[in-house]
């Protein structure tokens, strides 16, 4: 027998809009543009504010004194007739919509125009790709239309550091599948080294080892270049370990001729291919979401507002709102019409509101973290930066733990200093001999010290580091100073080893 019975649960669930702010909160300032670009072009019913005008507009449809409320530098808003609104068709508007946002003709002078009436171009950068540059260099070679088009397939596989990453056979199964050009191994291996001649020299290599005993080749083969090639054969497993003492005793060379002949290896390019990398032009710059400035002791602190436009609740569509709903006349395409209109305002609202409220949340959150790291903010020393972590942030603003961690991603502030990701702030705590709590970013910062200031022909191991520590007064253990070295990219002792 089936028994029913009634259970109360509490559940937690985010509205559209909580959900909308907590990705906006993640967007940082650099990439916020585009969302509200995006936003603008889904929502016609959203518009930026023209100068002047007031971006917290907002609408209400059971309050009529807004229909006679006039905000400062605001345009009066139309009341239409009765009759006026039954005539009003959304079909009407949308498809003048659509053809606003069609092609124009603007003529010559929207492009500007010379004195024959040419258009005037902006210049623009042309680069010349790594793979181009090999193509051009294949191109100066008498190669049958087979070859040519297998030679383009090895390059088309060179990864952009260089090398030749992909195996023979599976070249030759790909012009077979792709191309339907049948070939051997053996004359793909003829055409390798064909490219390996090309420049820059070394590229189209397999391995580092290779690499570095192409570029010696095309070195003027003196007594210096001659040993290196040596050393790259027969030793590179003790070259790349720096076992520097035992390449010395196999090759018998005293210092000064070793250090020469480490030098000619260490000028050697490892990335081929890196000259002609192009950066990414997004990662190139780094835009900060925050400015702080120090105003004779005073912190000011400002939100980098120029990729956020204010924005404004179309008047045209709360015109149109108004007026479908005076009219008597209700028909299914109206009320359907009317349903379209509420859900583009009500989003529009919802957006800008979310906006407003990143804003606040920010400052608020950089607010606290200023608090909390002030003596940083004034001296720009980082060792003094006290240990903070998202909950300490958190019980300051009175936000929850996830929200600061959405607002410390990706975020970047700009000191006089330079400029720190938030997260630069963020460490733990370690206790010293004293009983007082440190920053980790300290103990990170006196540790890169040591190693910078060392001799590097004797560098410090992990174990003196920990005893150089421990004599600063920083209870540490030795295995904690390998993390902290490694978080830094510092290499152990033996890499560190300079001749």
């Amino acid at each position: 027998m089936l028994r029913q019975s009634q259970q109360q649960k509490l559940l937690q669930k985010l509205s559209p809009q909580q959900i909308q702010l907590m990705k906006l909160l993640q967007i940082p300032t650099a990439n916020l543009e585009e969302r509200i670009k995006d936003e603008l072009e889904e929502n016609p019913a959203l518009e930026t504010a023209t100068e002047g005008e007031d971006g917290q507009d907002e609408y209400n449809l059971n309050d009529d004194s807004n229909e006679e409320h006039d905000s400062e530098g605001e345009n009066e808003e139309i009341e239409l007739s009765k009759d006026t609104a039954d005539k009003v068709d959304i079909d009407d508007f949308l498809r003048q919509e659509d053809d606003d946002g069609g092609s124009y003709d603007y003529g010559d002078d929207y492009y500007g125009s010379g004195s024959e009436g040419e258009r005037q171009s902006s210049p623009v950068r042309v680069e010349t790709s790594f793979h181009d540059h090999l193509l051009d260099q294949l191109g100066m070679l008498e190669l049958d239309e087979k070859n040519h088009k297998i030679a383009e397939q090895i390059i088309g596989s060179i990864d952009e550091d260089g090398y030749l990453r992909r195996e023979v056979t599976a070249i030759v199964d790909d012009l077979a599948f792709g191309q339907n050009i049948y070939t051997t191994p053996e004359d793909i291996n003829e055409l390798i080294q064909t490219i390996q001649q090309f420049d820059p020299p070394g590229v189209c290599a397999w391995t580092l080892q290779e690499c570095l005993l192409l570029q010696l080749k095309r070195m003027q083969q003196s007594a210096d270049v001659k040993q290196a090639t040596e050393i790259i054969e027969q030793y590179f497993n003790e070259f790349i370990k720096k076992h520097y003492d035992k390449i010395q005793r196999q090759l018998g060379l005293n210092n000064e001729d070793f250090k020469e002949v480490i030098n000619v290896i260490i000028k050697l390019n490892p990335k081929p291919g890196s000259a002609f990398a192009v950066l990414n032009k997004a990662e190139s710059y780094i835009i900060p979401d925050f400015f702080v400035f120090n105003n004779n002791g005073i912190l000011e602190l400002t939100l980098n507002s120029k990729n956020a436009p204010e924005l404004r609740v179309s008047q045209g569509y709360r015109e149109m709102m108004r007026a479908y709903d005076r009219g008597e006349k209700k028909d299914k395409r109206q009320k359907e019409a009317i349903i379209f209109i509420k859900q583009k305002l009500d989003a529009a609202k919802w957006f800008i509101d979310a906006i407003k409220q990143r804003q606040h949340t920010l400052l608020h959150t950089m607010q606290a973290i200023m608090q909390l790291q002030k003596e940083f903010f004034l001296t720009g020393d980082e060792t003094t930066l006290r240990p903070m972590i998202l909950k300490d942030v958190a019980q300051l603003t009175q936000l929850d733990v996830s929200t600061v961690s959405r607002v410390a991603n990706s975020k970047y502030v700009q000191t006089e200093f330079g400029t720190y990701k938030l997260k630069y702030f963020f460490s733990e705590a370690l206790q010293t001999e004293a009983g007082e709590e440190v920053s980790t970013r300290e103990v990170k910062t006196i540790l890169n010290d040591i190693i910078g200031s060392e001799n590097k022909r004797k560098p410090f191991s992990d174990e003196r580091l920990t005893e150089m520590l421990q004599e600063k007064g920083y209870n540490i253990a030795r295995r904690t100073v390998a993390k902290y070295r490694e978080q830094l990219n510092i290499p152990v002792a033996r890499l560190r080893k300079e001749l």
